[in-house]
């Protein structure tokens, strides 16, 4: 039996698989979205050559596993009902990783976030109903706690529906916690919600840049209208990774919510671009908080101009700042103690994080598929299930 992952091709979802592949030894059932079986795999080992060399990948593909062609959306994600239904009885646990983080687009939203939460909910329905479902995970994020000011909030008191929600994201999330809750009365169920999910401690590579960029360009103005003691709750990649993979794993759980988060070890803006400006051997800027009405006002303006590097950089800041006024952070007990530790704090590997991006120019080099190597699936005679994935 094995779990079944969704979002295995994204940043976060990729570092899970690897987790669980890696120190876990479980089996993995993965959703792709792939016309076919070679291109499946292809853009499966292109999320995770990060974490693995290409004989490793190739190694778990074969043994370990089973790719699914389908679309987190469609009817039966888009499958066959004979393959549908080898999912479901090969599947004894669930983790709903995969998401649109389309902040600026309801549509995208509403649309991957609900309509695919609703899907996974009706698998893990009829896997409960064949043979009992161990767990459903689902990874949401601490921005269901909406529009909050000076505060510190715990997993019970993080949704409150007469608040108003920052943007599509939050609040699709916020309605897919609630699905999964009343949906899947008779299934033991895991929250996990991440903060500002930045980087991976223990090296400098990433994938995902558009985070980097908007702290290197905050930290490089010389002004920022900021207060320069308010936190902003970032926590590196693979302690969320690890978190949802041990947590998930674990028979006995003592919570059913879990926030991913640095809690009040989160760090102040001083403290952030101080260390951005140091890795920059930069100074750092000056803070002056009445300047957040012009400064979101000239984000808007500039974000106009999308094909050019500041409207590019305009674009993503419009979305990310109304996260970074919050001076809000998310109680991180539970995690804590489940883990046994704290999340490192993002000034002691900001450094490397940003030499990676720079040297790189904010891309990754990606490996392609060696030649000569067949499919796994048709060089080993594993099954690999076909859809009508896009």
């Amino acid at each position: 039996m094995a779990i079944f992952l969704t979002g295995s091709t994204g940043y976060v979802g990729a570092h899970v698989a690897s987790e669980l592949l890696e120190h876990h030894g479980q089996s993995l059932n993965v959703l792709v979205r792939a016309k076919s079986e070679e291109e499946a795999q292809h853009r499966l080992w292109k999320s995770m050559q990060l974490h693995l060399d290409f004989d490793r990948f190739y190694d778990h593909l074969k043994h370990r596993i089973s790719v699914f062609c389908g679309d987190l959306t469609g009817q039966r994600f888009g499958m066959e009902e004979k393959r549908y239904d080898a999912l479901a009885e090969s599947t004894d646990s669930i983790i709903h990783c995969a998401a649109s983080l389309n902040r600026k687009s309801h549509k995208a939203c509403f649309n991957v976030n609900l309509r695919g939460t609703l899907e996974m909910i009706q698998l893990a329905r009829k896997i409960q109903d064949k043979h009992g479902l161990r767990r459903y995970s689902h990874v949401s994020t601490v921005a269901v706690a909406g529009e909050r000011q000076d505060a510190v909030v715990t997993e019970d008191e993080s949704v409150d529906w007469d608040r108003s929600d920052y943007d599509p994201y939050a609040r699709t999330k916020k309605f897919t916690e609630y699905m999964v809750g009343n949906l899947l009365p008779d299934v033991q169920t895991t929250i996990f919600r991440p903060s500002i999910v930045l980087g991976d401690s223990r090296h400098g590579e990433t994938t995902q840049f558009d985070m980097v960029q908007a702290f290197v360009f905050l930290a490089s103005l010389p002004i920022l209208p900021f207060r320069p003691n308010d936190r902003i709750d970032i926590v590196p990649v693979e302690y969320v990774s690890e978190a949802i993979a041990k947590i998930h794993v674990d028979p006995e759980l003592k919570h059913s919510i879990y926030h991913l988060s640095s809690g009040t070890g989160s760090q102040t803006f001083q403290e952030l671009t101080d260390a951005i400006s140091r890795a920059r051997n930069k100074s750092g800027p000056s803070f002056i908080p009445p300047l957040e009405k012009p400064f979101q006002g000239a984000i808007n303006f500039f974000s106009r101009f999308r094909k050019s590097k500041i409207g590019y950089t305009a674009t993503l800041m419009k979305v990310f700042v109304p996260y970074l006024l919050w001076n809000t952070v998310f109680d991180n007990g539970r995690v804590v103690e489940a883990m046994g530790r704290m999340p490192t704090k993002f000034s002691e590997y900001c450094y490397p994080l940003y030499q990676f991006s720079k040297d790189h120019d904010y891309k990754y080099k990606y490996i392609d598929w060696p030649a000569g190597t067949p499919a796994a699936a048709k060089a080993e005679g594993v099954t690999t299930a076909g859809g009508t994935g896009t």
